[in-house]
């Protein structure tokens, strides 16, 4: 993965920043800020001290197949899931930052083909989201994706995937639309873009699948 630049912070008249120090500038840079932030009161906040990690846009996609009623989910092992004392295989949705000058769509379809080896032919936005707005600037566009859910073997593994520079293992597998929705409803799945994804398709589920099985 190369670097990206850390974009510029907005300005505002709620918000006055004394100073910035990169500490640390490594895969992703982590920058401490000192601080003053306009209260609930009106008055300024005392300055504050805050360390961000800038790791910038993210794009996420829920690839749904209408025809099948299936999701098409990822599985890796995330070494900060293993230090945070969970199962540090999760299942995952396609997902990736933004490259400098990317837009989020483009950078979707790229990280669907290289995370999964499929296309999408539709996308949809779901939403942005925060993903850690206590210590990152992480900002993901979630999308759901029309797709056609590939062939598997009795386990649901199509194949293995991942972007070979980057020392990726990704197991692809094809879920169910019910059961990945009750696995995120029991807490079975553990990444938190993932849920909200899946839960988005089971409130909207049924208005979506008779529109896209109708439009190909």
């Amino acid at each position: 993965m190369r670097p990206r630049s850390a974009a510029p912070i907005p300005t505002s008249p709620d918000v006055q920043i004394e100073s910035e120090q990169r500490v640390w500038s490594g895969r992703f840079p982590l920058d401490v800020f000192k601080f003053r932030n306009r209260r609930f009161d009106g008055a300024m906040s005392g300055l504050r001290t805050w360390e961000t990690w800038r790791r910038g846009k993210a794009v996420a996609m829920v690839p749904y197949d209408p025809v099948a009623d299936a999701v098409v989910l990822i599985e890796q092992f995330r070494f900060p899931a293993f230090v945070a004392g969970i199962h540090p295989v999760l299942v995952e949705l396609p997902a990736g930052l933004l490259e400098d000058g990317e837009n989020p769509e483009e950078a979707m379809h790229r990280e669907l083909h290289e995370e999964m080896a499929m296309t999408a032919d539709r996308l949809e936005r779901i939403g942005g989201y925060m993903l850690t707005a206590g210590g990152a600037d992480e900002f993901c566009e979630l999308y759901i994706g029309r797709v056609q859910a590939p062939e598997t073997g009795p386990d649901g593994i199509a194949w293995h995937a991942g972007e070979a520079s980057e020392e990726e293992d990704i197991r692809v597998r094809v879920w169910p639309a019910d059961e990945a929705i009750e696995a995120t409803l029991t807490g079975t799945f553990t990444n938190s873009i993932t849920a909200i994804g899946l839960m988005w398709l089971a409130a909207r589920r049924d208005g979506l699948r008779a529109r896209w099985r109708t439009s190909r």
